[in-house]
């Protein structure tokens, strides 16, 4: 290089450095949902101790991931962390869970229907609307593995989620999405009804939004949560 040459940039070494981080966040993503999927499929028991080390050896990657991975599940409340034993997949529901997830369920979700059905923007309004749609596209509760029924568990929580955002009230959207209720149901079983209800009870709150009419708004909410719940116990028939 002459001395009339311009520098070289400072970072002309390290072409690399660009994508290194979306790279590390892929691999972060798919650690998250491989470890996921094996608890929602319970390859890794309720309860069961979850290995940082373990994990890592078993997935053929470095402690990092895994260790971003369960912390995520944490906030999921799909695993927990207790000092000296480290992570381990929480225990199922109980029935006794189950109706006191739908009893939280049932005092936030009417009420967050029917704000949304006044304060939604028109964006969220489209939102909404979009999520039904795509939920129409991917029918399939669970049947089976969790990778079958992964697309239509993310878009049901999507849709609650969608419509407490259109509230416009922090605090109960916040709260709603805490419940991480999609995550505990659908691990509850992988046996559903093929006819199962629940798009055709998410139409009818939509249009009870799209229609500004709160009131309608929340009945339609609260029949879809009370029927999903008399659903859920369904399962504990017998004990």
């Amino acid at each position: 290089m002459s001395a009339h040459d311009p520098p070289a940039p400072a970072h002309a070494d390290r072409g690399s450095e660009p994508t290194a981080a979306p790279v590390r966040q892929a691999l972060s993503d798919s650690v998250y949902e491989d470890i996921k999927a094996r608890i929602m499929d319970h390859e890794i028991a309720p309860g069961a101790r979850v290995g940082i080390e373990a994990m890592a050896s078993a997935l053929d990657v470095s402690p990092t991931p895994v260790r971003e991975a369960l912390a995520r599940l944490e906030s999921d409340g799909l695993v927990v962390k207790r000092s000296l034993s480290g992570y381990r997949a929480t225990e199922l529901l109980t029935r006794q869970g189950v109706e006191e997830l739908f009893e939280m369920r049932l005092l936030l979700e009417p009420r967050a229907a029917a704000l949304a059905a006044r304060n939604a923007d028109e964006g969220q309004l489209d939102a909404i609307e979009a999520t039904l749609e795509a939920m129409l596209v991917h029918p399939t509760g669970p049947g089976g593995p969790y990778a079958s029924y992964r697309d239509f568990a993310a878009l049901d929580q999507c849709f609650h989620d969608a419509v407490a955002e259109a509230t416009h009230r922090p605090l109960l959207a916040d709260a709603v999405q805490r419940l991480h209720s999609h995550l505990h149901i659908f691990r509850l079983s992988s046996n559903q009804d093929a006819g199962d209800p629940t798009l055709a009870e998410h139409e009818r709150v939509v249009r009870a939004i799209l229609r500004r009419r709160p009131e309608r708004a929340a009945e339609a909410m609260a029949s879809h949560l009370t029927r999903s719940l008399e659903r859920q116990l369904t399962r504990f028939e017998g004990e």
